[in-house]
């Protein structure tokens, strides 16, 4: 059997970190590099800078073993490294809707020059198709060691909030590699993983680089369609709901991600499929990729809606009201705020002349650096406290199962805008709540 080569981790964010980590857990030997030292030093004694169930543990245990460590040093990456996967952010540019590429060639010409022996550059980022190319011409032309290095290109399908089993136990790994040599790097750096029989799809680089921005697109394509759907509910006075369980019993559809409510968010499925829409122009392909403009634009309109309803709720004047805004994260079991729904609701109400108070399980921190100007509570039921509506932003399983009188308490008025779909109207209703959501018929509350 071909012996286990040693991986180094460029980037030790929510990517490179998670990787590193479980990588060591199952047997192999890692180095995480990254430029912040202050991040490194948090890692190598055993501090998880982010939020992601089940990390810390690992992150624990992986140092313990002596398999896992993390430096600020390239040279001592190249001189460890068999095989050197690139892990490093490729946010949107602010400037344009392209890819922000600039993390990523540091980090290429940072390694290359002390790369003297044959290895494989292993890209995980992602990256607009294209880019392969391009860095691979670039490690030929830094490299001591010249063609020696191979890159290949190894996208990443990480779920906030699952990263664990996704990155242990994921439902295919893709290789794009241009040799043989290069494949069966991959698989020996992955041999814990297909132990355990996990499918493999063998292809080209800029196939690979497809892989990730086409399956965003897919499924931002799904959870948009069904939130249009909404919008032609909210104006026939259908159920939305009703709609998206009728559709999910057709096998070619399907219920996942079929799920209406305020819309997707976070690191990304908005940037990606604006960067790939953005490079598809390039390309002279724009037509073929058009449709995700309007899946972007449905998107962003559902916050815009959720607003709608805060406000229709309130009398259509929120100034002066009280709202209590339950979650600040894009998803729960997450503690990321990038491009967050919750918090661009939140804040909207907030320029509309609302007091808002916000709780989430674990953005807290996170939310307060991005938006002092909001209020912030210690649990749901102090953020609901005097609340003249209450407006669910984030489906954490806390928000879901809070019993309706134990809020009933404390609210000032007993209104609920369920953006998320989370919660069973008719429960609230009986319980004295008006209950609103996204493309549903208004509940009145009963009691």
């Amino acid at each position: 059997m071909t012996a286990r080569p040693r991986l180094t981790v460029i980037g030790t964010g929510y990517l490179g970190a998670t990787h590193a980590i479980c990588m060591a857990v199952l047997g192999l030997e890692v180095l995480g590099v990254d430029v912040d030292a202050d991040k490194v030093d948090r890692l190598n004694s055993g501090v998880v800078p982010f939020f992601e169930p089940g990390l810390p543990e690992l992150l624990t245990k992986a140092l313990e073993s002596g398999r896992l460590r993390f430096t600020t040093s390239f040279r001592e990456a190249a001189a460890f490294g068999d095989v050197h996967f690139l892990c490093v952010g490729t946010p949107q540019r602010a400037d344009s809707e392209a890819a922000d590429l600039t993390y990523l060639d540091a980090a290429v010409t940072s390694l290359a020059p002390h790369l003297d022996r044959r290895v494989l550059v292993a890209g995980k980022s992602t990256v607009p198709v294209g880019t392969a190319a391009r860095i691979a011409a670039r490690l030929r032309e830094l490299a001591p060691a010249g063609d020696q290095v191979e890159l290949a290109w190894n996208p990443e399908f990480l779920r906030e909030g699952f990263a664990v089993d996704d990155t242990m136990r994921p439902d295919r790994l893709v290789f794009g590699v241009t040799s043989d040599w290069a494949r069966d790097r991959l698989r020996a750096a992955f041999q814990p993983v297909l132990a355990q029989d996990v499918p493999v799809k063998v292809t080209d680089l800029q196939t690979a680089e497809l892989v990730k921005v086409a399956a965003n697109s897919f499924l931002a394509t799904k959870i948009s369609y069904i939130n249009a759907m909404a919008e032609v509910c909210e104006a026939t006075g259908a159920d939305v709901h009703d709609l998206a369980e009728a559709l999910a019993y057709d096998e070619r559809i399907g219920g996942r991600f079929l799920r209406p409510g305020l819309g997707f968010g976070g690191g990304c499925l908005p940037k990606d499929i604006r960067a790939f829409a953005h490079r598809a122009e390039e390309l002279g392909v724009g037509q073929a990729v058009g449709f995700l403009r309007e899946i972007d634009g449905i998107n962003r309109r559902r916050r815009a809606r959720t607003v709608d309803l805060v406000v229709a709720s309130c009398g259509g004047d929120v100034a002066g009201k009280r709202v209590a805004a339950l979650g600040a994260a894009f998803k729960p079991n997450s503690d990321d705020i990038r491009d967050a729904p919750a918090l661009d609701v939140a804040a909207t109400l907030r320029r509309m002349g609302a007091e808002v108070v916000v709780y989430d399980p674990a953005a807290m921190d996170n939310a307060r650096r991005a938006h002092p100007e909001l209020g912030y509570a210690t649990s749901a039921l102090d953020a609901a406290r005097d609340a003249d509506v209450v407006v669910l932003l984030t489906e954490w399983n806390e928000f879901r199962e809070i019993a309706p009188s134990a809020l009933a308490a404390v609210v000032r008025r007993t209104r609920m805008v369920d953006g998320r779909h989370a919660l069973v109207p008719a429960v609230w209703a009986a319980a004295g709540w008006d209950y609103r959501a996204l493309g549903r018929p208004a509940v009145q509350g009963r009691s």
